[in-house]
This record gives C-alpha cells, sequence and structure tokens, in this order.
C-alpha cells in the first residue's frame, strides 16, 4: 500500500490548503446548517464494507473522505484541481455525452457538483449519485435541497462504486469525474467492468479526469498533491481499460492541458444492431429528448 507523498505536499501546499484554498469560516456556516444526526443515517449504508486504499489522506484532508470536516470544506477545494476553471472543465464531460439517457449513474460523485449538472442537462431522466463516502453524500444532499429542492430531485446512494446493488443493463449513462485518480489501478479496472455490465446496449461510459500523457510527461506535478495512487494513474491508459473492458468507439481527448475526457460505448448485440437503430430504445415508448 503506498503511502502518501508528504515531500513537496507537506512541506509546502498543505500550509496552503489549510490558509488559503480551504474557506474555513465558510465551511464552519455549512457544517453548522447541516442536520448531521438525522441526515448521516438516511445516507450511511451499514453494509457498506470501506477498503483499505480509501482510508489514506487525501489533499491535506486528515480522515479522507470518511469525514464530517472533509465534505464540507471539498467544494471550496475542487478549483484548485480543476483549473482554469471548476464550471469549464465539467463542461467537457457533458460535451462529450452523445446519447439521451433515461436513466443516468455517476460514479463517486462526491458532493454532487457533476451529479446535479447531469440533471440539469437532462431534466427528465432518472439520475443516481453514487459516492463511498456517506458525509459527502449527506453534503450533496443539502446542497439539492437548498437550491434545487423545486426543480427537480437526484437519487444518493451510498455504496462502492466497483459493485453497485443495481440490475445488469439497467442504466443508459454512467459518468465518473476525479475518481480514477485517487485509487488503485486495479480497482479503477473493476469500476470499469462494473459500469459495462450497468450499462444497456449502446449505453456510454464518460470519464473526465487529469490528463494521463501530461502527467507522465511532467512528474513533478504528481508531487503535489496528495494523492497516494495518482503517479500509477499517469502511467496506465484508461482507453486500454476500456478496450479490454469490452468497450467500443473508444475515444479520449486532452481537455485544458491537464485534464482529459473519455468516452466509451458498450457495443449493441449484432441481433439488435440487425433489428433496432442504436437509440430506438429511448423512442420505443414514446420518450423524446429534452
Amino acid at each position: 500500500m503506498p503511502a502518501p507523498n508528504d515531500s513537496l505536499f507537506e512541506r509546502f501546499l498543505a500550509p496552503l490548503v489549510n490558509t488559503i484554498l480551504v474557506d474555513k469560516e465558510a465551511a464552519r456556516e455549512l457544517y453548522q446548517k447541516i442536520d448531521w444526526l438525522r441526515l448521516l443515517p438516511i445516507h450511511r449504508n451499514s453494509g457498506v464494507v470501506y477498503p483499505n486504499y480509501y482510508q489514506h489522506d487525501y489533499h491535506g484532508f486528515g480522515g479522507g473522505y470518511l469525514s464530517d470536516t472533509t465534505a464540507v470544506t471539498y467544494d471550496s477545494l475542487v478549483p484548485s484541481l480543476l483549473p482554469p476553471n471548476e464550471s469549464l472543465v465539467r463542461q467537457g464531460l457533458m460535451d462529450a455525452i452523445r446519447c439521451y439517457p433515461r436513466r443516468i449513474l455517476d460514479l463517486g460523485c462526491g458532493t454532487g457538483s457533476m451529479t446535479m449538472m447531469l440533471h440539469q442537462k437532462f431534466p427528465d431522466a432518472e439520475v443516481i449519485g453514487l459516492d463511498l463516502s456517506p458525509y459527502m453524500l449527506v453534503v450533496a444532499d443539502y446542497k439539492q435541497q437548498s437550491k434545487h429542492r423545486h426543480t427537480f430531485t437526484v437519487q444518493w446512494m451510498h455504496g462502492n462504486a466497483a459493485s453497485v446493488s443495481l440490475p445488469s443493463e439497467s442504466i443508459d449513462l454512467v459518468t465518473a469525474s476525479l475518481l480514477f485518480r485517487d485509487i488503485p489501478a486495479t480497482v479503477s479496472q473493476r469500476i470499469i467492468r462494473e459500469a459495462f455490465r450497468l450499462l444497456t446496449p449502446g449505453g456510454e461510459l464518460v470519464i473526465l479526469d487529469g490528463n494521463q500523457s501530461a502527467l507522465r510527461h511532467a512528474d513533478w506535478l504528481t508531487q503535489f498533491s496528495q494523492e497516494p495512487y495518482i503517479q500509477s494513474y499517469a502511467m496506465a491508459s484508461i482507453d486500454q481499460w476500456l478496450e479490454s473492458a469490452g468497450y467500443g468507439d473508444i475515444h479520449t481527448h486532452d481537455w485544458w492541458w491537464l485534464h482529459q475526457v473519455t468516452r466509451g460505448v458498450k457495443p449493441v448485440s449484432a441481433t439488435k444492431q440487425r433489428d433496432m437503430p442504436i437509440n430506438s430504445r429511448f423512442e420505443s415508448d414514446g420518450w423524446v429528448p429534452a
């Protein structure tokens, strides 16, 4: 199990994270607004087992993502992970989507920023945000209730993205943002295979994450974040992971140099491809895209 890199981060960036990037007063106010005693039991699945890799410190947060402190401060840190602009970078994932999904699963949804963007883009779709941290889901739920309560509803699910308790071929679009850089490569590949199981034929997996090529050629970048698996992530290839899992129509493009967006499609069987257009399942019951 790799240990967090404490050379550059601990000496130089940890004080920056704690004093500049994190708005402690805003985090304190958010913490006080949330009814943790009521919401945490709602979003915690007692059957979830936390893998060892998930209990590292990340980005200077003690306790990793299994912490209410991390959950209320996470949104103030994310812009530093998504230069030049968080909304602009997240839009890269949205623009890569080609299908008109009726059911969407956002893996590693965190505090729900991307999940809610997906629901705004596809207001008629059922949207599920899944995360391994119940604390992050509490904040996601609070954000939805306080900002979008009367416009849409997202389902929040506490679970492991490598083993999702949903039926096979029940999801039209699976997304993941800033997920694979934080976990071991073997786990990433299991998640990609699990997404393949969940997708309907013709369904899409769309991933926004760090630019693997840029990270490989600028090793110093991996020293400036407390991400214990980012170096192994940089040496891997998401395209190869998708190809090995059986996806087709795989495409990755650079996005604002430090990021990349990958899209893969679960192939339609020969029978369905012969008998039915690839997108006709979205129209067979009269449903049309918004």
